[in-house]
């Protein structure tokens, strides 16, 4: 996989006076069945989450409130996507290398994942995930 295949993904949105509405289907909007929700609040300034890739899942992170940086590297290039609405979000394939980083205040972060939590799924280390990859190390 490459993060050429990171991409956004827009959602339905239906506006209304008494609020807008959006909804996400597995296999509709999304590429992959939903099999965990989870979400990250309450990140201190300057901290950073990720930092590791899967061999296996996939996922849509979504700015749910506020906005932060999605960092994609699959060992040879980097991008940056900045999240900050709630109707689209960015789609990570397997064996991409991601980096969440400059959170704003109150902001939180909802990941759709593939695959319930496995920890043998996880490259932690980069040196790791350029070897499985293919890459040299730097």
């Amino acid at each position: 996989m490459s993060v050429n295949d990171c991409r956004r993904i827009d959602f339905p949105r239906i506006a209304d006076p008494r609020g807008n509405l959006t909804f996400i289907e597995g296999l509709v909007h999304v590429p992959f069945r939903i099999e965990r929700v989870y979400y990250l609040y309450d990140v201190p300034g300057g901290a950073s989450r990720g930092g590791h890739a899967h061999k296996q899942l996939e996922q849509l992170i979504v700015a749910m409130s506020g906005s932060f940086d999605v960092i994609v590297d699959d060992g040879s290039e980097r991008r940056t996507f900045t999240l900050n609405r709630s109707y689209y979000g960015l789609y990570i394939p397997r064996l991409v290398w991601r980096e969440l980083t400059n959170f704003s205040s109150g902001s939180v972060c909802m990941v759709l994942a593939s695959h319930r939590f496995d920890e043998q799924d996880y490259f932690r280390i980069y040196e790791d995930f350029l070897k499985a990859v293919g890459r040299p190390s730097t």
